[in-house]
């Protein structure tokens, strides 16, 4: 992006895009600790037996484990309250752990701030707060490729085959788009790190059931591709119709664990939290 007058000041306005309020904020200055060595048979990610909260806050999470392997797509379901967002900001590095352990492909990543989580490979699309509303789309994706020094040209141009939308919208204030085009943007900059890994937090809240349908199919395509998604949602019924592994949590434990046909088929899953 130019660093001309044109464009001083811009982006000023805007929270970060790692920032989702009211807690599990940033730390700028905490800094990483050494990777370690991962453990024999590890899933590609898994977060495993973490325990913490916020600050010096009562614990969320109680013993909680979650994982996927690549080409999965994992989602974490419950009720409100249960610690689902928690967990996924636990595995990006948004709290500290009391006990437990973060891998990642081979390593132990636990000691890592998010910003050097993002290096190791992580994508992270919080629930708000996760596009620059006054940039334009494809500057928003330039952003999103601010790890890397190489042609981002051929990401970006397969993050607009992936999503048409955003291709169409490229040259609008992000800010000016729907609440779906927005997720689709928010999405498609997490894409523009090459992560090895993508995390989804309620990624369909707020838009219409077509939009949802359309933004399923999206993440579908993006784990076929090989890449493992991670995904917290509120649509437990329409998540687990698309997970190779789903994880209930009530009040931040692990309550049912299963792919999402199995969880499907348990009564006390669909009597509990899908309705019936």
């Amino acid at each position: 992006m130019s660093g001309s007058d044109a464009f001083a000041n811009r982006g000023n306005r805007d929270a970060s895009v790692v920032n989702p309020r009211p807690s599990g904020t940033i730390d700028s200055t905490r800094r990483s600790g050494p990777v370690g060595e991962g453990r024999a048979g590890d899933p590609f990610l898994i977060g495993e037996a973490m325990t913490g909260g916020y600050g010096t806050g009562p614990d969320i999470l109680h013993d909680c484990t979650i994982a996927v392997e690549q080409g999965e797509i994992a989602v974490i379901v419950g009720p409100n309250g249960a610690g689902k967002s928690t967990a996924m900001k636990a595995v990006f590095g948004m709290l500290d752990l009391r006990q437990g352990s973060v891998r990642l492909n081979g390593r132990d990543i636990t000691a890592l701030n998010p910003q050097d989580r993002v290096k190791a490979g992580m994508g992270f699309v919080p629930q708000v707060n996760n596009i620059f509303p006054s940039l334009t789309v494809q500057e928003n994706l330039e952003m999103g490729a601010f790890i890397r020094d190489d042609d981002i040209s051929e990401t970006m141009e397969q993050v607009f085959d992936l999503f048409p939308a955003v291709a169409d919208k490229r040259k609008q204030a992000a800010g000016e788009l729907s609440g779906g085009q927005r997720q689709q943007v928010a999405v498609s900059r997490a894409l523009m790190t090459r992560p090895s890994l993508l995390m989804l937090d309620e990624p369909t809240a707020g838009v219409s059931p077509i939009v949802m349908d359309e933004l399923f199919d999206r993440i579908i395509a993006i784990a076929r591709g090989g890449l493992p998604v991670l995904m917290v949602e509120q649509n437990a019924r329409q998540a687990m119709n698309i997970a190779d592994k789903a994880y209930v949590l009530v009040q931040g434990r692990n309550a049912h664990t299963g792919t999402g046909k199995e969880l499907m088929a348990n009564e006390e899953v669909r009597r509990t939290f899908l309705g019936g």
